[in-house]
């Protein structure tokens, strides 16, 4: 038997470390090829990592959270022949410190057969997952749907209480289920007006953290200059109405985006500054001709951007599909990095649940973010008479180091002179 040294590859485009955000596997696994071991998340995307060889899990380096270099070993594993970690054996060992004062033999034997002692005792582990006590814990690790939010220690006391979770209402954060809401359900108490206890602290990994550090690094970097305007959409919803009531077999259902989209595609010509990267450590302003249109996208791991590439090109119909089949790859984690990447500009809507106005953070290293909010019924005159018009507000922030205020009110306005009359869509 030998030991095999799983290191974390080179993923491409210039990435020289990785965060581990899942494992997939745990020590004393026995795995296949091809196998999944953990995902890591680069700056571009989520990435699958598998296993080239079948065998044992002896070791796992790293924590979730943690980054990793690439070339930096991931997994260890106890495979057949002689395996690639022949001439290495002094690096895994260097990377062991963690695992070895936790061990209570460590201290006894002598510093030379320490290292050979590790491998004899990792066997014990490979029969603790087959127990019983210790299956209840790993569909919650992951959190699949229809599993209640719990701690493991939560999960195992429910488990030797004869409690079904699912029955319990969670008080702690997202409803996670908390020792308290096991002690509240054992007492028949109602709780609608018990008194709250206990803090869930929840590290920031992963998509989170990513999110985190460029929403602090825009904000502290960009002064944004934020403008809103109440466009009338009457004509522009009598024309959507009008054309999802005629699609085709296989044609989308049109939303108010790509309308949106196509205001951005003509008016972002007379506005250049508005559709450009500013590299600020260059100095250095990239005006692109090509619309290359972020679409922020909600998913169960947080805010992502798929990238309508070329959305000049495209018709309502080519656009409404690409976007939803955009958005729902990014919401179930098959987008990729390709697709994530490249935006000049980026649209941000909050969909059904609107709101009057937002005041949206830029997407560094984009110069302008716009979004349409909620659109609502208003009384206004009209020829002398009060009717009902169905208007909307655009929301929008520029980089005012790039674009001057009077600019972007200018930009903000011819889109909205499109979207009021939706005929100056389809024309020259």
């Amino acid at each position: 038997m030998g030991r095999y040294h799983f290191r974390l590859p080179d993923i491409g485009e210039g990435v020289a470390e990785a965060e581990i955000v899942e494992w997939h596997i745990k020590v004393g696994d026995e795995i296949a090829e091809d196998d999944p071991l953990c995902d890591v998340m680069t700056d571009k995307a989520t990435v699958d990592m598998t296993t080239p060889v079948g065998g044992k899990i002896l070791a796992l380096h790293g924590k979730v959270g943690e980054m990793k270099p690439v070339g930096s070993v991931l997994v260890e594993l106890e495979v057949e022949g002689e395996g690639n970690a022949t001439g290495d054996a002094p690096a895994p060992a260097e990377e062991k410190p963690a695992p070895a004062p936790t061990a209570a033999p460590a201290p006894a034997p002598a510093p030379a057969p320490a290292p050979k002692a590790e491998p004899a005792p990792e066997p014990a582990p490979a029969p603790k997952p087959a127990s019983a006590p210790k299956s209840a814990p790993a569909p919650s690790s992951t959190a699949p749907a229809g599993f209640p939010l719990a701690a493991p220690a939560t999960r195992r006391r429910a488990a030797k209480l004869g409690i079904e979770l699912e029955r319990l209402k969670g008080t702690g954060r997202n409803g996670r289920i908390t020792p308290e809401d096991i002690d509240r359900y054992l007492s028949g108490g109602d709780d609608r007006y018990a008194t709250r206890s206990g803090v869930d602290e929840i590290e920031v990994v992963g998509l989170r953290r990513k999110i985190a550090q460029r929403m602090e690094d825009a904000w502290r970097r960009i002064p944004h200059i934020t403008y809103v305007e109440e466009v009338d959409v009457t004509e522009l919803e009598n024309t959507r109405s009008a054309l999802n009531a005629a699609r085709k077999d296989g044609q989308p259902k049109l939303t108010i985006l790509p309308f949106f989209v196509r205001a951005l595609v003509k008016a972002l010509p007379d506005f250049p500054h508005c559709n450009a990267h500013y590299d600020d450590e260059a100095g250095v302003l990239r005006q692109h001709a090509p619309v290359h249109c972020g679409i922020a996208t909600a998913t169960e791991k947080g805010l992502a951007v798929p990238v309508l590439k070329n959305a000049e090109s495209m018709d309502l119909w080519n656009c409404a599909e690409e976007i939803a089949r955009l958005s729902a790859a990014t919401r179930d984690g098959k987008a990729s990095r390709d697709e994530l990447s490249g935006s000049t500009i980026t649209i941000t809507s909050l969909g059904p649940i609107g709101g009057v106005t937002t005041t949206p953070i830029i997407n560094s290293p984009e110069t302008a973010i716009v979004g349409p909010n909620k659109i609502t019924d208003k009384l206004t005159r009209v020829n002398g008479e009060i009717v009902t018009r169905k208007v909307m507000n655009i929301s929008s922030s520029f980089d005012h180091r790039i674009v001057d205020g009077y600019e972007a009110a200018l930009f903000v306005q011819e889109l909205k002179r499109l979207l009021e009359t939706p005929a100056l869509l389809f024309v020259d």
